[in-house]
């Protein structure tokens, strides 16, 4: 058994369920998830503090397209069967992309279900995560990263019904510049240009019909968690932003979902630091279609 402050993670997203009274808790699980890649683990708790695991649910096979930078796991159930939504960099071209896994369980074993990254294959994507419409067609949303278009931004994907692969061309929502709270990474930031970051975005329907859209970047060089409505209710947009940041304690690629008793959730990483980085869950509000952090 595991605390949080005891289990390294980042990208952390969880899959309540309910009839088990079980919370399954996803993500970037190797110890340095900037080399090698080994696979994803998952932990299984009912209180949301202690874990139980890791437990392998993906190992890739020698013949995997990826040998490194396993990202950002997201699991979810789609057609009777579990669909992981998962970054990996490619062994062709060194790009990263979003590829489709499934699993007939949430302990796997997760197998490679699209034909590699499902994101175009010339562009360096991360962060596919999957929502599904209201007139059930899936999308995927995804990072256009910041290496080759330097101000990032969050586009959006067609897939098939059987998600294998992506159907028309990606539309861009928004870039990461636009919003309010989002400053230039200096890192980053070169005489070719500045540096947006857009890093894990996630849908969420409001009780009341908002669609909103979390995303991580920086603010004043920290790790930061912000998001953006819809105006019109649908995924094309246009995406309006709040103008201060969720989150700026250095953390962020965070997921919402509810606890057992009701209460709206969100979990997301701090610090930002490998191997310091850590699951972190924290009480969110509604008032009038938006977010607000709450007191636990």
């Amino acid at each position: 058994m595991k605390t949080n402050s005891e289990v390294q993670i980042r990208d952390p997203y969880v899959v309540p369920m309910p009839e088990e009274g079980k919370y399954y808790l996803f993500g970037s699980t190797d110890a340095n998830i900037w080399g090698k890649g080994t696979g994803f683990d998952v932990y299984v708790g009912t209180d949301l503090e202690r874990w139980e695991g890791p437990f392998p649910v993906f190992r890739p096979g020698e013949d995997f397209f990826s040998e490194e930078n396993f990202w950002a796991p997201e699991v979810y159930p789609y057609g009777g069967r579990y669909y992981m939504f998962a970054t990996f960099r490619r062994r062709s071209n060194k790009l990263l992309g979003t590829a489709v896994l499934a699993a007939d369980s949430l302990t796997g074993p997760f197998q490679l279900h699209s034909d590699g990254p499902v994101t175009p294959v010339d562009w360096p994507c991360l962060d596919g995560t999957l929502y599904v419409d209201e007139a059930g067609q899936p999308w995927m949303v995804f990072c256009h990263e910041w290496t080759q278009v330097l101000d990032g931004e969050i586009c959006a994907v067609r897939l098939s019904a059987d998600l294998r692969e992506a159907v028309g061309e990606p539309v861009v929502l928004f870039r990461a510049s636009e919003a309010p709270w989002v400053t230039r990474l200096d890192a980053k930031s070169t005489d070719a240009g500045d540096v947006f970051v857009t890093d894990g975005a996630f849908l969420h329907r409001a009780e009341d019909g908002t669609l909103l859209l979390l995303w991580a970047s920086f603010h004043e060089n920290r790790y930061a968690l912000g998001f953006a409505v819809s105006a019109s209710g649908h995924i094309e947009g246009p995406w309006v932003h709040e103008p201060e940041a969720l989150f700026q304690a250095d953390g962020g690629h965070g997921m919402l979902f509810r606890t057992f008793d009701g209460r709206l959730m969100l979990t997301i990483h701090s610090p930002n630091r490998t191997p310091n980085e850590r699951p972190l869950f924290l009480p969110v509000a509604e008032q009038g279609g938006r977010l607000r952090l709450a007191d636990k």
